[in-house]
């Protein structure tokens, strides 16, 4: 299968999964007896934060590979997943603090350590990129970002168990070690939409890797020919 072929697929599938999980939880998955319709965010806010984790810890993933081979594609690759990584953890702040300001009447709270947490982590890999283009392109910027990629990946447990551990009413924990705290309905919806955002993220990180590989050989090519 083509590049183009299976980019394609890929966004069929993320558009037809998130249409499915979209209509089940808002006509299907019954509302939360104490947040009421509010409560429907948690279908995307609650994906598009497991989905910024993931990205995270794949760009972290690509950057050790890139330090034991030294191969040039897992650079490229690691910086796409970051880049994505906070692309999805902006969307984690932003659907957080809506729900945030529905449900409980406030945007932001301080005192929640695990949201301040997850803002650490978020600058944290904004800040990845002011050091990877404040280096000149090659092989110093390739291996410096990588050990920094590396680094962060240290604090992706904190911050996920800093929420599986919240105590507080502002981030209440669904999942715990008996299963799912919600019906079957919304189980159910909620895994619909967790694959359909996970599929949207394939699908753009592979288009964006596609164009980012392109980018690179069209420059090789015109300094070959300069």
């Amino acid at each position: 299968m083509s590049t183009w072929s299976r980019n394609s697929a890929l966004s069929a599938s993320a558009l037809l999964l998130l249409v499915g999980g979209i209509a089940l939880a808002f006509y299907w998955a019954p509302e939360d007896a104490d947040q009421g319709f509010s409560q429907k965010i948690f279908y995307i806010h609650v994906p598009v934060a497991l989905t910024a984790y993931a990205f995270f810890a794949w760009g972290a993933w690509k950057a050790l590979r890139h330090l034991w081979t030294r191969g040039e594609r897992y650079d490229l690759e690691s910086y796409t997943a970051i880049h994505m990584g906070v692309i999805f953890g902006l969307l984690t702040l932003a659907t957080g603090s809506i729900w945030a300001k529905i449900s409980w009447g406030i945007w932001w709270s301080w005192g929640q350590r695990q949201l301040v947490l997850f803002l650490i982590l978020f600058l944290f890999y904004c800040a990845y990129f002011m050091l990877r283009f404040s280096t000149d392109v090659g092989p110093a910027r390739a291996n410096l970002s990588a050990v920094y990629a590396v680094f962060g990946i240290v604090l992706l447990p904190v911050s996920f168990l800093a929420i599986r551990l919240a105590e507080g009413f502002l981030h209440p924990v669904l999942f715990e070690r008996d299963g799912p705290q919600m019906t079957g309905e919304m189980f159910v919806a909620f895994c619909v939409c967790l694959a359909g955002v996970l599929a949207l993220a394939a699908a753009l990180y592979a288009n964006e890797l596609t164009g980012k590989r392109i980018d690179a050989r069209l420059r090789e090519l015109r300094e070959a020919l300069a």
